[in-house]
């Protein structure tokens, strides 16, 4: 048996990853518990995200040609990441997904992998769990 293995971002597109991160951060823009830990203008972070993502989904590696190794959580560190806070950027990226048409067995797939790093980016607890451990 002789499969064809499908790179990712060959699947996605350049254009639909382009579509779907501005889709996601215009939902980011306007959700309260993202708003804090993000910047006004979202511009620099919208190109450093398709960056990343082109280089996630097996591209070509933009954003470590351009800024280094990702690093991720060591990147994330400084803003707090709650498990709310991870579940409202997830909640963001699966309308963004269905905002731009992602369906299918690449739409699981792929939101599954984004579901692992948002979990591993959790850095602080809730705000109503704070103190409870004291």
């Amino acid at each position: 048996m002789n499969r064809k293995y499908t790179i990712p971002y060959e699947e996605l597109g350049a254009e639909k990853l382009s579509e779907l991160i501005h889709a996601f951060y215009a939902r980011v823009a306007k959700h309260p518990q993202l708003i804090p830990i993000f910047p006004e203008d979202l511009t620099e972070t919208v190109r450093k995200q398709i960056q990343f993502q082109t280089q996630y989904l097996g591209g070509p590696n933009l954003y470590t040609e351009e800024h280094g190794h990702p690093m991720m959580r060591a990147r994330h560190m400084p803003f707090k990441i709650t498990p709310d806070r991870a579940q409202a950027w997830l909640e963001c990226m699966a309308e963004a997904m269905d905002e731009v048409g992602l369906d299918g067995k690449f739409r699981e797939t792929y939101f599954q992998r984004l579901v692992l790093t948002a979990h591993h980016m959790v850095n602080a607890p809730n705000e109503d769990e704070e103190g409870l451990d004291e």
